[in-house]
């Protein structure tokens, strides 16, 4: 094999590098006052808390998981005990994954507070850097697992023929299996740690106190910022880690078909592994062009954010559009024929180009949904005139109106990848749109940092013109999210649909017939799955934040200092701090660090570590199942559980895309109360009666789109992988 292969591994490394110098950056910068230090302190105790009690109740997960597979393999002759090998080595990645983007994020935020003092560009390069670390340590540890790996294993079985290199994908898979399993836990047990003390922090602060959910007299809020660093940066991280790696796996599943093919073989710079080689070639360009796309991101004063975000992520397009030509041409035959059918280079290439632009344009329609001021937000605020059950009905009509664009560009892109390179083509179709993830979740991350920037703001009690930087940032922080769900949705879409393939080829099906009885079954099956695993997240949020909201009004109600300051504040609504009377600023000073913050950091944790479990079981357990009970009882059980992962998919996608859209909707459109909004010719701003029916609008939403929506990509990844890694022993 020619030498070349051990350029991926180093592509990792350099991403680790890239993290490294960047986060030593980050400690470099000013951390602020005292206060914003104590607040930053207490932000960055809770999340890494949460991590160290998730970790240590997967541990034991991964260590009965791993020797289960290490049985199965010792007694399979198509498998290896390695293949624990490579499930630990999946989840030990994704997991330290999640730590170091954490542990990253919780010391940029207070840092982007600190550098708004001094201007927004520094502010921004402060917040997107953190964002970066995640983003680069997702895409460095995942090629580098993968990467060493696969050249160990070739070792091992050799890789001269085809059937050694099918037993060492089908131990790779393994890796894939590990970093799932990770994935779904850390996005429900992080989903339901930020909604309970999010709904906490809205409903009790902002609906019954009348005080913001950042303020420092708010019981919640430090809860509040630890779960958007447990939910949107170690959550997103763990989701898009899955799903590099899973379409990574399924795409070289789906290459060993053209090891043997003699086109392959004459044209050989990797001994006829070059269509199993190429999805982690596409992955290393990925890197360096994400890593060149991190410099352009910069902006002036005055500036919008945005732009500079957006430059960053289309000169990383622009490079791995021109690399990517030259990769596949350079690597693939000009054309090859498979199963009767001829495939060129030059159609796996549009295949790549058409799962990066469905990428895109997903992420646009998403955007226009969920925007601030858009207008499918602003007919949900329209309708909040009239109340709270107007307003959730708008916002539950158009969730499931934004399902319709998104699925057309889907279905496009897969009839249009399929027809280029046929199930190769759908792979590597997910490849493309994740070859850049590292500046995409660069991005994503940006916005929970930004977001506990102005927190950190607020309840420091900066000047205006601090929090209006932040609130800048925040703002296009909240764009990036919306963005960034609808991209995890589509590559959860095509990462699902290449296990899926990957799983067809090991297991030998050509087609599934919808018209046996098992097939219909159990897509129907499948169909239902992800309505009750969003019913698990769902039920487990609404516990979790009755806890949460009992024990925020307990301190309104039993600690004085608190009920005091409260009563001060609404004896002095719509008056400026500076003109309060001495008396009164000194029971308000009083009140600060009174609240117990520890309590309902607890409450989070203790919630969502006991809450995550049953879901997860779920999604492992659903796929063996039925694929050993139909094995045992029709002597195949690979159909049936082709049938269950039809259903799950499509359901799940839609399911997904209705709950995120519908949610960030009714977040944004509470938002637009917050700043202002003229309807019908009357102005309407925080605390009227519509703002306080979108306020319950968005806490009804912060579950479908932090919790349930976001954790139905990880069940359609997970069962596939389940499928893909059980199917040559139910076939």
């Amino acid at each position: 094999m020619n030498q070349l292969v051990y350029l991926l591994p180093a592509a990792g490394i350099l991403a680790l590098l890239f993290t490294f110098f960047r986060s030593r950056w980050i400690a470099s910068q000013p951390a602020g006052n005292e206060q914003m230090q104590r607040i930053g302190a207490f932000i960055s105790e809770g999340a890494m808390a949460f991590l160290r009690a998730e970790y240590s109740v997967l541990a034991g997960f991964v260590v009965i998981v791993g020797a289960l597979l290490a049985w199965q393999g010792a007694s399979e002759v198509e498998s290896s005990p390695l293949v624990a090998l490579s499930f630990v080595s999946g989840a030990v990645c994704s997991a330290l994954a999640g730590y170091i983007g954490m542990r990253v994020a919780t010391k940029a935020n207070v840092r982007t507070t600190a550098a708004a003092q001094t201007g927004l560009n520094q502010a921004l390069r402060v917040a997107f850097n953190g964002g970066s670390v995640m983003g680069m340590g997702v895409v460095g540890l995942g090629l580098l697992g993968l990467s060493i790996l696969f050249i160990y294993y070739t070792s091992v079985f050799g890789a001269s023929a085809e059937m050694d290199v099918a037993k060492v994908m089908t131990v790779l898979t393994g890796f894939s299996f590990g970093a799932s399993s990770i994935a779904l836990f850390a996005r429900v047990g992080g989903g339901i740690y930020t909604k309970a003390a999010d709904v906490g922090a809205d409903l009790v602060g902002k609906v019954e106190a009348g005080i913001p959910e950042d303020h420092p007299l708010n019981p919640a809020t430090i809860a509040d910022n630890v779960g958007d660093n447990v939910g949107d940066v170690a959550g997103m991280g763990a989701d898009l880690f899955e799903s590099y790696v899973g379409a990574i796996v399924g795409t070289m599943v789906i290459g060993v078909a053209m090891v043997a093919l003699p086109e392959f073989q004459q044209h050989a710079p990797f001994g006829g592994l070059s269509a199993v080689l190429l999805p982690m070639l596409l992955a290393a360009a990925g890197i360096v062009a994400s890593i060149l796309g991190t410099f352009f991101v910069r902006v002036r004063e005055g500036g919008n954010p945005q732009i500079a975000l957006n430059t960053g992520q289309f000169v990383a397009a622009g490079l791995l559009l021109v690399i990517s030509w030259f990769l596949v041409t350079g690597l693939l035959p000009a054309q090859w024929t498979l199963g009767g059918v001829t495939y060129t280079a030059a159609g796996v290439y549009w295949a790549t180009i058409a799962g990066l632009v469905a990428g895109v344009a997903i992420g646009l329609i998403t955007e226009y949904y969920t925007g601030f001021g858009k207008k499918p937000v602003l007919d949900i605020a329209r309708q909040s005139l009239t109340g709270t059950a107007t307003n959730i009905i708008a916002g539950l009509g158009v969730g499931m109106r934004s399902t319709a664009l998104p699925i057309l560009v889907l279905a496009g892109a897969v009839i249009l990848a399929h027809e280029m390179a046929g199930l190769y083509g759908i792979a590597i179709a997910a490849v493309g749109m994740l070859a850049n993830t590292g500046i995409q979740l660069a991005v994503d991350a940006y916005g929970p940092i930004s977001d506990n920037a102005g927190g950190v703001a607020e309840m420091s009690r900066l000047p205006k013109e601090v929090r209006a930087r932040t609130d800048k940032l925040d703002a296009v922080g909240n764009t990036t999210a919306a963005i960034g769900k609808g991209f995890a949705i589509a590559s959860a879409a095509l990462t699902a649909l290449a296990l899926f393939s990957a799983f067809m080829a090991v297991t030998g099906l050509k087609s599934i017939d919808i018209s046996h009885a098992s097939v219909m079954a159990m897509l129907f099956v499948g169909a239902m799955l992800p309505f009750l695993f969003s019913a698990l997240a769902l039920g487990a949020v609404g516990r979790a934040a009755m806890a949460m909201i009992q024990e925020v009004r307990r301190q309104f109600s039993d600690i004085k200092e608190l009920r005091a300051a409260l009563d001060v504040m609404r004896r002095n609504e719509g008056v400026e701090h500076e003109y309060w009377s001495k008396q009164d600023q000194a029971v308000f000073e009083d009140a600060h660090g009174k609240a117990e913050y520890g309590k309902c950091v607890e409450i989070s944790t203790k919630a969502a570590i006991r809450e995550m479990v049953m879901p997860g079981l779920l999604a492992v357990v659903a796929p063996v199942v039925v694929g050993f009970a139909f094995k045992w009882v029709t002597g195949s059980g690979a159909e049936a559980l082709g049938g269950l992962l039809a259903g799950v998919t499509v359901s799940g996608v839609l399911l997904a895309i209705f709950q995120a859209n519908s949610g960030g909707a009714w977040d944004n459109a509470k938002k637009m109360f917050e700043e202002g909004v003229e309807i019908q010719g009357q102005k309407y701003y925080k605390g009227s009666d519509p703002h306080k029916a979108a306020v319950v609008g968005d806490t009804v939403g912060d579950p479908f789109k932090d919790t349930a929506g976001p954790s139905i990509n990880i069940l359609l990844k997970l069962i596939s992988v389940v499928a893909l890694v059980i199917g040559p022993l139910i076939r």
